[in-house]
């Protein structure tokens, strides 16, 4: 139930949310000289509680992992923990990495009290965070849909119990 969880939170934010922010809506919501400031404060504090939920739900898929080796027998599946470790990972370097720079820099990007020439060097160093926040949010959805597949559909059996004894 995790990783759908965590698939389906991916999926909210890349095509529901995300965009909404920075719709025609939004735009006309917070009027036009206020549009690009506010849409993207508010992205970045939705960012936020989505990264918050990226990490819990990277936690609860590796103690889902280590309660299945210690409790149901099953042995260590290499591919599967690498696979978590690296969605964790993504979500690390997004959430530690790349969501506080993404945050500066937006607010330098419209700060009043910025020159100009810092104000475009902050809005060209957002666009390359903003990149590497997109590429790494496209491999974390791949990874999840990879995950999510790979839960739904063990490969192996377990090892003292049969799935025939869980039958009524």
């Amino acid at each position: 139930m995790n990783a759908a969880v965590w698939l389906g939170a991916a999926v909210f934010f890349t095509v529901g949310a995300g965009p909404a922010l920075f719709s025609p809506d939004m735009r006309r919501l917070v009027g036009e000289n206020n549009f690009p400031y506010f849409s993207g404060a508010i992205d970045q504090i939705v960012l936020t509680r989505y990264f918050h939920l990226q990490l819990a739900c990277g936690i609860v898929a590796l103690l889902h992992l280590l309660a299945e080796w210690l409790y149901l027998g099953r042995p260590a599946r290499k591919f599967s923990l690498s696979l978590v470790v690296g969605l964790l990972a993504l979500a690390l370097i997004g959430g530690k990495g790349l969501q506080p720079g993404l945050k500066e820099f937006h607010r330098r990007q419209y700060a009043v009290n910025v020159p100009p020439a810092q104000r475009e060097a902050a809005a060209k160093s957002f666009r390359m965070y903003d990149i590497a926040w997109q590429f790494v949010n496209l491999v974390m959805l791949g990874g999840l849909v990879v995950y999510v597949w790979r839960v739904a559909n063990p490969s192996d059996t377990l090892r003292f119990v049969s799935p025939v004894k869980f039958r009524g």
